[in-house]
């Protein structure tokens, strides 16, 4: 799959440095929302799950600094989907169900070829418009990472 760097809008919205930021920046690009907008709307969304649920997830960032409670320091899939589905409107799309084994990887041919989707990987997000994708380094693996499964927007 080709590929083009590509931020979401991070370095021009003033961030710096490494950062687990990958869903700000997939959402970034795949809606054409500020960097920061979304950055601010995932942090608030994962302040109030840290703070409401009680799984694992949750209370393994409680016990964390305060820092680790932006969306700069990875997202849990929950609180991305809030975001992504329940207040955007797109929809996922499995490509692997469990005990299946990987069906689906991050290369030519397996994923849609036109429009704009947002891959999940192992531990990463990353979008993909027509066909290639964006993001700050190649997540590929050589067409070898596997793809959990992806969200669209359903008014495309």
């Amino acid at each position: 799959m080709k590929w083009k760097k590509n931020d979401g809008g991070r370095k021009k919205a003033g961030y710096k440095g490494k950062a687990g930021d990958c869903g700000v920046r997939a959402i970034s690009i795949a809606t054409g929302k500020e960097y920061q907008e979304v950055y601010d709307r995932l942090t608030e969304l994962k302040k109030k799950y840290i703070k409401n649920r009680n799984t694992k997830k949750a209370k393994w960032y409680r016990g964390k600094k305060s820092r680790c409670k932006t969306a700069r320091y990875g997202m849990p899939k929950d609180v991305f989907e809030e975001y992504l589905v329940e207040e955007l409107g797109w929809k996922w799309k499995p490509t692997m169900k469990i005990g299946s084994g990987c069906q689906v990887h991050l290369r030519e041919g397996e994923l849609p070829e036109e429009g704009i989707i947002i891959a999940r990987l192992s531990g990463h997000f990353c979008a993909i418009i027509d066909g290639v994708i964006q993001d700050t380094y190649d997540p590929s693996r050589e067409g070898t990472r596997c793809v959990y499964g992806y969200w669209f927007n359903k008014n495309n």
